[in-house]
């Protein structure tokens, strides 16, 4: 329906669906069911190259402050830096499906995620942003190549619920 006229389809529809063709005869099916208080909570910026990795960090750990208690903490953060635009939030919404005590495979972003998981705790924000030393339960980043020009980075934040399931067919 209509995103200004604000009328409720009544259905939980659209879906958003991404496909991905790959060499293989199975099918992976992946899904989340979000709420409206965390996804709203997420940004997306288009930082300068020079901002580099400390600017990545301050912009997830701004988000998650902004956010405060809406998005229903503790939360699970998914990050996606390069790519461009459109990827870079892709990725960020890939990074919530990796299993909660997961670290990156890189140990450069597994070092970033132990780093902003410390800092995004210390905010304060809490369970249900009442206060407390557990705001996030995990923060995964994915990374991509970008244009040299370009460093975007994105911020998908879940609810504590964190719902997501995978099928292999």
């Amino acid at each position: 329906s209509d995103p200004v006229r604000r009328v409720n389809t009544g259905d939980n529809t659209p879906a958003i669906v991404h496909v991905r063709l790959v060499a293989g005869d199975g099918l992976k099916i992946r899904y989340t069911a979000k709420g409206g208080g965390s996804e709203n909570m997420s940004r997306i910026a288009m930082l300068k190259p020079a901002d580099g990795i400390e600017g990545v960090k301050d912009f997830v750990v701004e988000t998650v402050a902004r956010a405060g208690g809406n998005p229903c903490p503790p939360l699970v953060v998914g990050v996606g830096v390069g790519g461009d635009f459109e990827q870079c939030a892709i990725m960020a919404k890939e990074a919530i499906f990796r299993p909660l005590g997961d670290p990156s495979e890189d140990e450069f972003y597994a070092a970033v995620e132990t780093e902003l998981l410390e800092r995004i705790n210390a905010l304060g924000v809490g369970p249900m942003g009442l206060g407390g030393k557990t705001t996030a339960l995990a923060v995964h980043v994915l990374a991509g190549p970008c244009h040299i020009a370009s460093l975007p980075v994105a911020v998908n934040i879940n609810c504590h619920s964190s719902r997501h399931e995978e099928v292999l067919l």
